[in-house]
C-alpha cells in the first residue's frame, strides 16, 4: 500500500498490488483536498455509483478510503495539484502521468485502469477517448472510460452513469453470461406491459421475462416465464425483436447477458398476480417516454415494435 506521506498531493493515492481496479481521478479538487479524501464532495456520486453498481459491498464514505483496498479497489489521480476545478488545470499538472500509470500497472498490477471522466484520460494520454473499455492496454492493465461522476457533469444523468459503472463491474468480475428471453407485451390499445425492481437508488421498468434454463428453447422459456411472473399463459409469440448483450452483476453468478426480446401481442389481458417484481403496469406510449427503464431507450425499441 502506498504511504500517505508519499503521494505529492493534497488526498493520499489508495494503492496495493494486485487489485482488481485502480480508479484514475483527474485532480483533487478543494474539498477533497481539504478532507485529504477522493471524491469527498457530497454531490459527487462517486461511492454511491460503486455501490450500485455492486462493485462494493457496501456504501462507503470518503473517509474510509482506504477500507477499499479490502474490496481490491484502489484509487488515484491523473494530475495531483490541487484546483478549484479540472478546467484550472495546466497541461504541466499531466507531466510524467503517463509513466507513472504504467508504472503503478507494471508494479501493482491492477486487472483494471478506470478513468472516471474522459478529461481524466485525456489529461494522461493527450488524447480523447469513447467511454467504455478502450482497445490499449497499459503493461497488460485493461483501460476503462467511465462517465465523470463530478457535480459540474450533471447533463449526464444518474443511470447513464450507472450503465457505464455496472458494465465495468461486469466485465471486471470475469463471471459468465446468462441468456435471457423477454417480451414485449404489447396489448390492443398499444400499451407495454413492464415490471418495477428497484434498490437504494431508484426504480427501474423492464419487461417481463427470465434466464434460460438448461434444455429450454426461447419459446419454452418465455412460456414459463411469463406464467411464472405475470400469469399470462395463452399467446402466440411473435417475432424476435431485439437482442443485447451487456454486463452487470445484478444477478448472482453472472457477469454479463444476452437477452433476446420477442414480441407477444394480447387482448384485454390483465395480469391476475404479481410474483418476484415490486410493480406491474400497462404503460401508453406517451407515458413510457419519461419512466426510467432498462435499456434506456426501451420506448423507443416499444414503440417500432408497437407501431405507434
Amino acid at each position: 500500500m502506498a504511504d500517505r506521506d508519499a503521494t505529492p498531493s493534497d488526498v493520499p493515492d489508495v494503492l496495493a498490488p494486485d487489485l482488481r481496479i485502480v480508479f484514475v481521478g483527474i485532480n483533487p479538487g478543494r474539498v477533497s483536498a481539504a478532507a485529504h479524501a477522493h471524491f469527498a464532495n457530497p454531490r459527487n456520486d462517486f461511492w454511491r455509483l460503486l455501490h450500485a453498481a455492486r462493485l462494493t459491498s457496501r456504501l462507503y464514505d470518503p473517509q474510509e478510503q482506504f477500507a477499499l483496498l479490502g474490496e481490491r479497489i484502489g484509487v488515484t489521480n491523473a494530475a495531483y495539484r490541487t484546483t478549484p476545478g479540472s478546467g484550472d488545470l495546466r497541461r504541466s499538472d499531466f507531466a510524467g502521468s503517463t509513466e507513472r500509470l504504467e508504472r503503478i500497472a507494471r508494479e501493482l498490477n491492477p486487472a483494471w485502469l478506470a478513468f472516471v471522466g474522459k478529461e481524466a484520460y485525456r489529461g494522461a494520454f493527450g488524447e480523447r477517448p469513447e467511454l467504455g473499455l478502450l482497445e490499449r492496454k497499459l503493461a497488460g492493465a485493461n483501460l476503462f472510460v467511465l462517465p465523470s461522476t463530478s457535480p459540474a457533469n450533471a447533463a449526464v444523468p444518474w443511470d447513464e452513469r450507472a450503465r457505464w459503472f455496472r458494465e465495468l463491474a461486469g466485465r471486471a468480475s470475469g463471471l459468465p453470461r446468462r441468456e435471457n428471453v423477454r417480451a414485449a407485451v404489447i396489448d390492443e390499445r398499444g400499451r407495454a406491459l413492464l415490471l418495477r425492481y428497484g434498490d437504494d437508488y431508484g426504480d427501474w421498468w423492464v419487461t417481463p421475462g427470465g434466464g434460460r434454463e438448461q434444455g429450454e428453447d426461447d419459446e419454452q422459456t418465455l412460456r414459463r416465464e411469463l406464467q411464472e411472473e405475470v400469469g399470462l399463459s395463452e399467446f402466440e409469440l411473435g417475432p424476435l425483436l431485439w437482442e443485447l448483450d451487456g454486463w452487470t452483476l445484478e444477478e448472482p453468478g453472472f457477469g454479463r447477458f444476452l437477452s433476446r426480446v420477442y414480441l407477444v401481442r394480447v387482448d384485454r389481458f390483465e395480469p391476475p398476480f404479481l410474483t418476484e417484481a415490486h410493480e406491474l403496469r400497462w404503460f401508453p406510449p406517451k407515458e413510457l417516454v419519461s419512466a426510467p427503464t432498462r435499456p434506456l431507450d426501451l420506448a423507443e425499441r416499444i414503440s417500432r415494435a408497437s407501431g405507434s
